[in-house]
């Protein structure tokens, strides 16, 4: 077994941050003498309303970078208005003030005019504290929002129902959460201090603005007021875009704008969330900080209900980039990307990974020892075309891409019987057999009615059985669009509220299941209604995502109508959802990830790459085979694991090759095919692949421990690839596999007996393992293996348990 540590090719490398560190210190440069300050004119008209300053700055090579946090600040009249170290000003009372703004030897003035602070307006509770409860957490899933609210204490998520938490606050608990009479003595305000036991901690300071609304409010006498001022319709964040060096940093601030046009500063009031926090983190004051990892982070902001995003770059500079050739679209708008980062592309694989590679990729099986002697000695300059056409052509294509989809189409044998999952099955495989436009699959699915035992998608309404549940599905699996949280209160990252949800389910409130003679169903359409509201009771009018309501007819299918927009040219998310899920299958990572989660505040790592694929998708005409063949023809996709100085800490701009754990099935299967005997599965004749078996509940232990999804969700996220220990002990140790290892009629067996040198089963075990030859010293080390030992099956057994035992065997790189 020692023969492991000779293994001598890597797969993965330890990235170095010194670079990012050196360029934040070789980034301080001095300054040209240019200040911005915004706004230059500040109105506060409320004693707890707030005003961001940001501050930017001109290098003497004149680039633009944010100073706020390292500018100071003055009042010329503190009994005014007050600005503290981070360019946040605050109203004391009414009349004018100017603060000063001085960085490296400039300084400007700031007008500022505080009004409604002696005499302020009544504080609205939905407006003003609804933000407060939001910011705090009082109201999110894991305290007071979640279902059965806590301890006793119930609020809707994130503010949703504004009267109901009314309610809950001033009348429930018998009235004991707000002291009319003491403010200060309100339980609301002793447990956010936490000066009274909280499970929460702390929520608030006693100093802070937020505190001092909520007091006012009580104060006031806890009203919930309903009057004529308009509504928040939107919020801006500001920069909308940024580019940062390694370590630098960025104020953001967010701007609540409502239905009258009115600006009002929301930065302390607006949650924050960062969807790489590797590249760029933030804090609670929309103050970002840049890592040393290039790439691009969003940040969301999120305020009553509302969300948008801040889009950050952070390039690695002095990087001389030298632009590799193009093959298609693909590789021109990756390589601009990776420029404007500063990150260079890894070289291209050689013909042994790719091999590997596109076998794993596109049919989920590895080549044989034949056959990779066969591509690594072919001369062609085409080959490597030639080889995906050849595997379009294959079996194992229609198989693997047939267990992929039925894993997203839930065919799960318990829930809709084994005969409809044989259905379902036959009907995928003839999809994928006579390459069927992905389009006109997804129309005959949606729409698919009859017999559930039929070869047709018709069991995916016994799958998926209820209204809800086919509009959440279907969203997210072919639109890319989770609305599961709209279901109970507007989705806190997205901008579809229940009405949106209801309207989509209500698309499929006209399905229902026919018993028919032989016990079994059928999916028949019937007249369709409209579903309500669960809080206002009305009824929501039936409508795709982002579409106008339409007046159906009482028989019509509206399933039909949803297929139509679905699979209509100008739809937005279709042609991407499919570009990116095919596109996260070969590269090891969505452009968006999670790749079923398309929104604005998710952006795609490359947005023009990604607009061009879903382009291309409908350019095809949804020919999955023609836009994979798109894909692995790019020189992107080609690229070596290997990385370079600038690009071992790229996670995100696909600079070179990830590394893939096999699926369990595909690794199983693998195991079986180097090894030379066939794995059993209970109940099925000898010889099926893992990629064959339809039944998702078959007892496997090798299933289980590698992640093979139940299909009890529509999400990807449902197959488990994660190393585990009880992975690393069952392949080095388990029965099963070294009775493969060890079977007379297995590969080592036949290999040893056979007349062979040492150099010839050394080399045939490499070409079924891991499609390439031995290197110099892999086969110098095996070779003195087979001189120290007599006994030659043993000693092939040693060496082919190495090798399945290798990251190299493991991963797809």
């Amino acid at each position: 077994m020692l023969f492991a540590k000779l293994l001598t090719r890597p797969v993965i490398r330890i990235p170095c941050l010194c670079a990012g560190m050196l360029s934040f210190i070789l980034s301080i440069t001095a300054f040209a003498g240019s200040l911005e300050v915004s706004p230059l004119k500040v109105i506060l008209d409320q004693p707890e309303t707030t005003q961001q300053l940001l501050a930017n700055a001109t290098t003497k090579d004149g680039r633009a970078i944010d100073v706020t946090r390292s500018a100071r600040y003055r009042s010329e009249d503190s009994q005014v208005a007050t600005v503290d170290e981070l360019g946040l000003v605050r109203p004391i009372k009414d009349g004018q003030a100017t603060i000063l703004v001085e960085h490296e030897g400039s300084l400007l003035r700031v007008n500022v005019e505080v009004t409604g602070v002696d005499h302020p307006r009544a504080i609205s509770f939905s407006r003003e504290i609804i933000p407060v409860l939001t910011k705090a957490g009082c109201n999110n899933g894991s305290c007071h929002g979640k279902a059965e609210g806590q301890n006793g204490f119930k609020l809707s998520v994130f503010g949703f129902d504004p009267q109901a938490d009314h309610e809950s606050l001033t009348r429930q608990g018998r009235s004991r959460r707000v002291s009319l009479a003491s403010p200060d003595l309100s339980l609301l305000l002793r447990k956010g201090t936490a000066s009274e036991p909280h499970g929460g901690g702390q929520r608030l300071e006693s100093d802070s603005l937020r505190y001092e609304r909520l007091r006012r409010w009580i104060s006031e006498g806890a009203p919930y007021i309903t009057d004529d001022a308009p509504d928040v319709s939107r919020i801006e964040v500001e920069p909308l875009e940024a580019v940062l060096l390694a370590r630098e940093t960025q104020q953001i601030r967010v701007w609540a704008i409502d239905t009258a046009g009115n600006r009002r500063c929301v930065t302390t009031e607006a949650e924050y969330e960062s969807n790489a926090t590797n590249i760029a983190s933030v804090d609670g004051r929309g103050f970002v900080q840049a890592s040393d990892i290039p790439g691009e982070a969003a940040v969301l902001a999120r305020y009553l209900g509302h969300v948008t995003a801040c889009r950050l770059t952070i390039p690695r500079p002095d990087i001389h980039f030298n632009r590799p050739p193009e093959s298609n679209f693909i590789d021109r708008l990756a390589w601009n990307k990776l420029q404007r980062l500063g990150i260079e592309p890894s070289d291209l694989c050689d013909d042994a990974t790719y091999m590997r590679r596109v076998f794993l990729d596109v049919i989920g099986t590895l080549p044989t020892a034949k056959e990779a002697r066969a591509f690594l000695s072919d001369v062609s300059a085409d080959k490597r075309e030639k080889l995906i056409d050849h595997l379009f052509s294959r079996g194992e294509y229609v198989d693997y891409w047939t267990m992929r989809f039925s894993d997203l189409l839930r065919v799960d044998q318990t829930k809709i019987t084994p005969a409809g999952s044989v259905a379902m099955t036959r009907w995928l495989s003839r999809q994928f057999s006579e390459n069927r436009p992905y389009d006109a699959m997804v129309r005959e699915l949606l729409i698919a009615k009859g017999n559930m035992k039929s070869e047709s998608p018709a069991a995916y309404y016994k799958a998926l059985d209820t209204p809800e549940l086919l509009a959440r599905s279907v969203s997210q699996v072919f639109l890319g669009v989770r609305i599961e949280c709209a279901q109970c209160h507007h989705h806190p990252s997205d901008r579809w509220s229940q009405d949106d949800y209801f309207a989509m389910a209500g698309l499929f409130s006209g399905v229902t299941h026919k018993k028919l003679a032989d016990g079994g169903e059928a999916v028949v359409p019937v007249a369709a209604q409209n579903l309500k509201h669960p809080r206002s009771g009305l009824s929501v009018p039936a409508k795709p995502l982002g579409a106008e309501a339409i007046d159906f007819g009482p028989y019509d299918d509206r399933r039909i109508y949803l297929a139509n927009w679905m699979t209509a040219d100008d739809n937005p998310f279709f042609a991407k959802m499919i570009a990116n899920r095919l596109w996260a299958h070969y590269f090891g990572r969505g452009l968006v990830e999670q790749i079923d989660d398309l929104r604005t505040t998710n952006p795609a790592t490359n947005e023009p790459l990604l607009d061009e694929l879903a382009q291309h998708m409908r350019l095809l005409r949804y020919d999955l085979k023609a836009f994979t063949r798109t894909l692995l023809s790019s020189r992107l996709y080609q690229l070596s694991a290997a990385t370079t100085t600038s690009n071992a800490s790229d996670e995100q701009n696909f600079s070179h090759a990830a590394n893939k754990a096999l699926p369990a099935e595909v690794l199983i299967d693998a195991i079986s095919q180097v090894t030379g005997v066939n794995e059993s599965f209970q109940g099925w004749p000898e010889g099926y692949r893992a990629i064959q078996i339809w039944d998702n509940k078959l007892p496997h232990y090798f299933f289980r421990i590698f992640g093979r999804p139940v299909r009890a969700t529509v999400c990807e996220c449902e197959r488990g690839n994660e190393p585990s220990i009880a992975q690393a002990l069952h392949l080095m140790n388990s029965p099963e596999i070294m009775a493969k290892l060890r079977a007379p009629e297995g590969r080592a067996a036949r290999l040893a007996v056979e007349p062979n040198t040492s150099e010839m089963i050394v080399e045939e075990l490499f070409l079924a393992a891991l499609a390439r030859y031995p290197n110099g010293m892999e086969r110098s080390a095996a070779v003195d293996v087979f001189t120290d030992t007599h006994d030659r099956r043993e000693t092939t057994e040693d060496i082919l348990w190495t090798l399945l035992n290798c990251k190299e065997f493991l991963y797809n790189h």
